[in-house]
């Protein structure tokens, strides 16, 4: 049976990833990237859909674990009766295909252990034909995919159809390690290099991407951690930035809100890669912006919201019905409807994120320049009608203020971009736009009578998406109408913790028109952080960020939501999104005595 969310570590190339528990059980790995079907989906099912268990003989749980150092080298530590053992899990840098490296070294006395191995192509749907190829390997073959599994020499390895196994002792001193690694199933295995050294390798590539990290403030630990997991969510090939490295976790257990997140929204990259900026990742920046353009060539108005980190359109929404869902969520689906949608606060995320690309001196080419150009002209053309909004409606239509408000950052960003860009023809179309927009919004999407701004024109709901409105620019930190949505904001709360808006606003249960409740979600209790440090409520901004610090799991992860009355995480995790806006929100306290460092005023 597969832990609890929060139960789960995470390992991976920045190619795929996997999940591992504090059982030792990996209960989730996508191969050979992302966004390809699972050779472990226990996480969604059952250990009949694949896992890969290593630990004491018992079972049990270990006793302790933590990352080494700022890497994603992951040691469990298991202190039983007759002795005590660790367990060192990471994903090397690749050959032709993913790699898991497994260490079981004995610390103390002498230890029963075992290991159980259950491959499952196609996310758990498919047994491999499995064999023993020579004295060290198992290989396992089943239509496209192909694993091999190297153990020990001398290690008595059963090689049944549903399961491969071993028990062995384990005594101190002694380092046993098991590789596995995923190929196409017409080529032979690649396992790499001695595990000793790849571990070497791999803890020098982590050493050296923590170095560049510019947060030296009071939350580096918590800081680092989420950065580090940022750029394990970064697909290195093509630079792409994925959601997050699961599918279908639920939002709230049984109610249906199942989403494939293992691709990558232009939002979530876009904030993703400004956080990178802000952090000293330049390099990151390069090649976000290389995926951008070839992911979104083409007619501006064929831009999609989310795409396959390869940059594929096409991610057709499907159910498997093989599954039985984590903690029975079901549907499980894999790809993901929104790539129809219309987003157009997606333009402004990525007119914004080019501009702050351009301020730290990442080179923008005239093919960028032009294809800005022609986003903005259809903006000025679409910004007037409904769309699907942040949280991607699955209904109706309608006129989100946070989309609006974003199609007022790509026009004021434009324009701040023209004079380097050549476009100086286009900017009094563009401050137009802007000026009738900012009138727009503050006319229509502003509730004067509660004294906040609402999630849509004609709604009386209040969405947390509007503490986001300091940070561009469009009103001041001072402004009266932030101060009071702030305040209004607060109506979402639930235990400490702020809900996306609130459910049976408007006559459904939630914007989604799914039924049920969620859990309450994480960055936005971080965006109320961020929004307080920057209207100079130092005090209560720490309390609100030091409260979401606290549910971190024991290795620092966080995932979408975090459910207040079970003390538990909701969603896919880790999630970019609770990730960036920790950091984001970390940035904001650090060194605040008093208000905020104020956004520049913003233009009309």
């Amino acid at each position: 049976m597969a832990g609890r969310i929060e139960d789960y570590a995470l390992i991976g190339d920045r190619e795929t990833a996997a999940l591992v528990g504090r059982d030792g059980a990996i209960d989730w790995m996508c191969a050979p990237r992302f966004d390809s079907p699972a050779c472990f989906a226990a996480l969604l099912g059952d250990a009949g859909n694949g896992s890969w268990w290593i630990g004491p003989a018992d079972h049990r749980p270990g006793n302790r674990r933590a990352y080494r150092g700022d890497s994603l080298v992951l040691d469990t530590v298991w202190e039983t009766a007759k002795g005590a053992v660790r367990l060192t899990d990471f994903m090397p840098s690749r050959g032709s295909g993913p790699l898991v490296v497994r260490i079981a070294e004995g610390l103390s006395g002498r230890v029963e252990m075992g290991t159980e191995l259950r491959l499952r192509f196609d996310s758990g749907r498919v047994v491999p034909w499995t064999w023993t190829a020579d004295a060290r390997t198992v290989a396992a073959v089943a239509g496209p995919d192909s694993a091999y599994l190297r153990h020990p020499p001398g290690l008595s390895v059963q090689a049944a159809k549903q399961c491969v196994s071993s028990r062995f002792t384990l005594p101190a001193g002694e380092r046993l390690a098991f590789v596995l690694g995923w190929s196409p199933s017409h080529l032979g295995p690649d396992l790499g290099a001695d595990p000793d050294a790849s571990l070497a390798r791999t803890l020098e590539h982590w050493r050296a991407f923590a170095a560049n990290c510019r947060y030296q403030g009071p939350f580096r630990e918590a800081v680092m951690r989420s950065l580090i997991t940022l750029k394990a969510l970064t697909y290195a090939p093509t630079g792409g930035i994925v959601a997050a490295v699961t599918s279908s976790l639920p939002e709230a257990v049984g109610e249906g809100r199942n989403w494939d997140y293992r691709y990558c929204w232009l939002r979530d990259s876009a904030l993703t890669l400004s956080c990178l900026l802000r952090s000293g990742y330049r390099e990151e920046a390069v090649a976000w912006k290389d995926w951008l353009l070839r992911a979104i060539a083409g007619e501006p108005a064929d831009l999609q919201p989310v795409y396959g980190v390869g940059g594929q359109r096409r991610l057709p929404e499907s159910t498997a019905d093989w599954l039985s869902g984590y903690e029975g969520s079901v549907p499980v689906r894999f790809g993901n409807a929104a790539v129809g949608q219309l987003q157009l606060d997606v333009y402004g995320e990525v007119v914004n994120t080019v501009y702050s690309a351009m301020r730290a001196e990442v080179p923008i080419g005239r093919p960028v320049w032009s294809l800005l150009a022609s986003f903005m002209e259809y903006l000025e053309k679409h910004w007037t009608e409904p769309d699907a909004g942040f949280w991607e409606v699955r209904g109706p239509r309608r006129h989100f203020v946070h989309s609006k408000v974003m199609s007022w950052v790509a026009a004021d960003r434009a324009l701040r971009m023209a004079r380097v860009a050549g476009l100086r023809g286009h900017t009094d179309r563009w401050r137009a736009m802007r000026r009738e927009i900012r009138a727009e919004v503050c006319r229509l999407g502003w509730d004067d009578e509660r004294s906040t701004f609402v999630q849509a024109y004609g709604s009386r709901a209040v969405d947390a998406s509007a503490l986001l409105l300091p940070r561009p620019g469009f009103l001041r930190a001072d402004d009266p109408r932030l101060l009071g949505t702030v305040e209004a904001v607060r109506l979402l709360e639930r235990d400490g913790f702020l809900r996306r808006y609130a459910p049976g606003a408007d006559g459904v249960r939630g914007v989604d028109g799914l039924p049920g409740d969620e859990g309450t979600f994480l960055a936005c209790s971080l965006w109320f952080a961020d929004a307080l440090a920057l209207t100079g409520r130092h005090h209560e901004a720490r309390e609100v960020f030091e409260r979401v610090l606290d549910v971190r799991n024991d290795v620092g992860l966080l995932s979408e939501e975090w459910d207040p009355a079970e003390h538990r995480q909701l969603g896919n995790t880790p999630q970019a999104f609770s990730h960036v806006a920790l950091v984001n929100a970390a940035f904001a306290l650090h060194g605040t005595r008093g208000p905020a460092r104020r956004p520049a005023r913003p233009g009309g």
